[in-house]
């Protein structure tokens, strides 16, 4: 009887698969890349400021479920509008803005937003 020295034959090690999932995430994470929109959202510091002394200044309260503009409720779709309304000397206006404890940031950065139409709009955030 002869003994086989040679243990079972191996299978080579097919890569077929691997490049295929390394092809699938490549593939994954370009495509949430492209979808990612970014923008700039433009802060002031209150030392920076100059010619504010000359603006409207309006107030505005910022909550997590709350919005107030010169201590009325409104809405975060009509702020804008309501600030253009606000009457000035055409020198623009100066926004600032308070912020409660419980507002979360992406809800600072949908009233800046809003506000970005506004022409000659200054925007203060209190500390």
């Amino acid at each position: 009887m002869a003994v086989s020295l040679k243990g079972p034959k191996r299978r080579r090690l097919s890569m077929t698969s691997l490049i295929d999932v390394i092809f699938l995430l490549l593939l994954f994470f370009m495509l949430t890349s492209t979808f990612s929109r970014y923008s700039e959202v433009e802060l002031m510091n209150a030392a920076s400021g100059n010619g504010q002394e000359n603006k409207q200044m309006l107030f505005v309260s910022l909550g997590e479920d709350s919005l107030m503009l010169n201590a009325q409720n409104v809405d975060m779709s009509l702020i804008a509008g309501l600030v253009e309304a606000q009457p000035n000397d055409g020198s623009g206006h100066l926004v600032l803005i308070n912020l409660e404890e419980v507002t979360s940031s992406q809800r600072l950065v949908d009233l800046l937003t809003s506000l970005r139409v506004v022409k000659d709009l200054q925007t203060m955030i209190l500390s």
